[in-house]
């Protein structure tokens, strides 16, 4: 399991543009480095960050290996009712990592 930090407030006034922040801990590897064997270190990407809201897609965003190692994402939404914001990471080797905020708008 990997470690996520999610920023997210939770409570909104309904038409608010909030801002949401998340932050997963994951090495990354581009697959084009030589270990300390002198092979090449197998690829070991995060490929794709989705966020919905109440199953709703609000952003998405696709990364390359040229992505930081424990990537920061940061995306405003506009709050227009409660229920739960999902975050999805997933990647190489079958990566995947969930995380869900509750938010409650008013």
């Amino acid at each position: 399991m990997a470690n996520v930090l999610v920023n997210a407030p939770r409570t909104a006034k309904k038409g608010q543009v909030v801002e949401i922040k998340a932050l997963i801990m994951h090495v990354m590897e581009t697959g084009y480095r030589p270990g300390t064997n002198g092979r090449i270190i197998p690829r070991n990407i995060i490929q794709d960050f989705t966020a919905t809201w109440n199953g709703r897609e609000i952003f998405r965003m696709r990364m390359s290996p040229a992505i930081a190692a424990n990537p920061f994402v940061s995306f405003s939404a506009v709050a227009s009712e409660s229920g739960i914001i999902a975050f999805r990471w997933s990647g190489d080797a079958g990566f995947v990592a969930e995380h869900q905020v509750a938010i409650t708008v008013t």
